[in-house]
């Protein structure tokens, strides 16, 4: 028979609530006693009642976490972070995938609303004003992407294209098209910008080719018109694009990087695996997920009395932290030096 909360109090010489506040609010007890009663309570195996202490508590202990495209590698690094960093804080994570869906999106998170404490939301495709629009809901963090009054977590991928287009510029490469993502995306538009100022302050021509789908199958359906346009260089929206045309441009006879150089963007897995292995930039996916979580739960910790959990207003809630973490240039074969004027590539 599972050990109840008398059975720990009985066995720490304690009273029943101060078992309760010992998982419920453990600030409030003697830090002795509170060792005493922990202890006891693995000796014995007791779990605590999670719907019981949030209706005391006012909280659930679960976070919801919202991704564009669950099946993207990009995000189970940060799924998995995530969910480490709170089981670390004894919370648990709900996952949801909105399959790059604006309206599947606000649905989720009003469906999580009343089962969280809070939601993580990765890589958001709606607009800065609903999400602040959800965010009176139920606290919310936002992941790569910036929301002004919410805290928020960023890669600096502006940085990273940066990098990448002053990599290609240093190898001779003027002509070169950006494989831009999915309109309306935040890190899209960080990309453009960076890239573009980067192009202009190295005298090279930046070819824009997008919106796309951020799949291996956008990036091969745009392979031809990348042959067609004559650029020598290409940096895609992410590493899944930036594979999906390389092999398209294989299938038209084009050899990366002697015909033509393509650097990626997230440094997955995969682009470690492909051949030729893919130059690409590095975003710190892992550390997003944790100071995420961290952030949620520091949002929630901070409010003021009375004003904590699912309760709170869009107002207990606002803040000016957000944290941007820096990206770096991986340099792998899929670049190499502008072929020599006269060399066919199919344009």
């Amino acid at each position: 028979m599972p050990a109840t909360i008398r059975d720990v109090a009985r066995a720490s010489g304690v009273h029943i609530s101060t078992v309760s506040r010992t998982f419920s609010a453990p600030h409030l007890v003697n830090p002795e006693t509170r060792v005493r009663v922990l202890a006891c309570a693995e000796d014995l195996g007791y779990r605590p009642n999670r719907a019981a202490r949030a209706l005391i508590t006012g909280r659930t202990h679960n976070i919801g976490l919202i991704v564009a495209d669950i099946a993207n590698p990009f995000f189970p690094p940060l799924i998995k972070a995530a969910e480490g960093q709170a089981r670390h804080r004894d919370y648990h994570v709900f996952v949801a995938d909105t399959n790059e869906d604006q309206a599947a999106e606000e649905e989720l998170v009003h469906a999580l609303a009343k089962q969280v404490d809070g939601v993580l939301l990765c890589s958001p495709r709606m607009s800065n004003s609903l999400i602040e629009q959800v965010s009176r809901e139920v606290p919310v963090v936002v992941i790569n992407r910036q929301v002004a009054g919410l805290p928020c977590v960023m890669m600096d991928v502006g940085q990273g294209a940066r990098l990448a287009i002053e990599h290609l510029l240093g190898l001779g490469h003027r002509r070169i098209a950006l494989l831009g993502g999915p309109r309306g995306s935040w890190t899209n538009r960080e990309i453009r910008r960076a890239a573009g100022t980067a192009a202009r302050t190295g005298g090279a021509e930046l070819t824009v080719l997008g919106p796309n789908h951020p799949t291996e199958t956008g990036g091969g359906a745009v392979a031809d018109q990348v042959r067609r346009s004559g650029v020598t260089a290409v940096l895609a929206y992410n590493d899944l694009m930036a594979i999906g045309l390389i092999e398209g441009l294989d299938a038209l006879g084009l050899r990366v990087p002697a015909d033509i150089s393509v650097v990626g963007v997230d440094d997955i897995a995969l682009s470690r695996l492909t051949r030729p292995k893919l130059t690409t930039v590095a975003t710190p996916t892992a550390a997003a997920g944790r100071t995420a979580v961290d952030m949620l739960l520091q949002l929630d910790s901070d409010a003021p009395r009375g004003a904590r959990g699912r309760g709170a207003t869009a107002g207990d809630r606002r803040t000016t932290a957000q944290v941007m973490l820096q990206t770096e240039l991986v340099v792998r074969d899929s670049t190499g030096p502008v072929p020599p004027p006269g060399r066919d590539t199919g344009a």
